[in-house]
C-alpha cells in the first residue's frame, strides 16, 4: 500500500485530506508542521507528502530544502500545497524540488488529477 504524510498546522485540513488520500488507498500519516514532518521521513520515509506552504515552527519551503538535502531514501514525491497563487512562488517550491503544486481549496478529482501528475496513483 502506497503511503502519504499530510503535513499541515490546521488538523482540519489534515483530516479532510487523509479522507480524500484513504479513499484513493493511500495508508496516511499526519504531521502538524514541518519539524515533526521531517523526523517522520527520517524514520521512515512515505511515498508521497502532501505539504502545506505556510506553517509554524518549519514552514513548508524550508522543510523542502531540508528534505531535498538530506539523505533520506528513497526521497518521497512532495505535492506542495498553498492558497499562494503568484507564479513567481510555484517557480520557487518546483526549484526547490516540489513534485508538483496544488491551490487550496482543492477537491478530490483536483486531488487525484495532480497525484496521477507525479505518478503517485
Amino acid at each position: 500500500m502506497r503511503t502519504c504524510l499530510v503535513v499541515d498546522d490546521s488538523r482540519a485540513i489534515r483530516k479532510i485530506a487523509i479522507k480524500m488520500l484513504s479513499s484513493f488507498g493511500f495508508e496516511c500519516d499526519e504531521a502538524e508542521n514541518g519539524a515533526v514532518a521531517f523526523d517522520k521521513c527520517n524514520a521512515k520515509p512515505p511515498d508521497v507528502v502532501l505539504l502545506d506552504w505556510n506553517m509554524p515552527v518549519l514552514d513548508g519551503l524550508s522543510f523542502l530544502k531540508k528534505l531535498r538535502s538530506s539523505d533520506i531514501t528513497p526521497q518521497p514525491k512532495v505535492l506542495l500545497c498553498t492558497t499562494e497563487n503568484e507564479m513567481s512562488k510555484v517557480v520557487e517550491a518546483i526549484s526547490e524540488g516540489a513534485d508538483e503544486y496544488i491551490m487550496k481549496p482543492f477537491d478530490e478529482e483536483i486531488l487525484f488529477s495532480k497525484l496521477k501528475l507525479i505518478e503517485a496513483v
